[in-house]
This record gives C-alpha cells, sequence and structure tokens, in this order.
C-alpha cells in the first residue's frame, strides 16, 4: 500500500500521516498528475493494481474488502 497526496500541501500531507498514524508509505504530487494518470477525481479513492502494474480496480469513497481480497487472490 502506498498513499498518495496531492490537495492541500505537504505539510499537512504530513500531519494527516503522523495524526493516523500511517504505517505505509506516503508520495506526495502537487500536480495532480498521478491522479489524472491512475484516474482518481475524489478522495478517499482506492486502486488496486498487479505486480506488473496493471488496475485490478478502482473506487471513489469506501471501498469493499472483500472485493479488494478477491480481486487481489486472483491476481
Amino acid at each position: 500500500m502506498v498513499g498518495l497526496g496531492t490537495q492541500d500541501s505537504l505539510a499537512e500531507a504530513d500531519e494527516f500521516a503522523a495524526t493516523y498514524e500511517t504505517t505505509f508509505p506516503m508520495l506526495w504530487d502537487e500536480t495532480f498528475e498521478t491522479w489524472v494518470a491512475i484516474g482518481v477525481s475524489s478522495q478517499p479513492a482506492a486502486v488496486l493494481f498487479a505486480a506488473d502494474g496493471t488496475p485490478l480496480g478502482g473506487w471513489s469513497g469506501p471501498f469493499p474488502e472483500g472485493e479488494v481480497i478477491d480481486l487481489a487472490l486472483d491476481a
């Protein structure tokens, strides 16, 4: 899992990570280019990728844990 911050500021992204004690790497993109590239238009959002970089699924808002697990196991 990797977090991708693009809104607000880097300082606010760092504060979010500290507040929620994230244990995964957080990346920062002030340009929104990464969101455009992976089809994210709002947050929260999640995109699941296969090991080769192929997108397996994407969700806006809460995502269905069972569906994510099934996709990951089938990949």
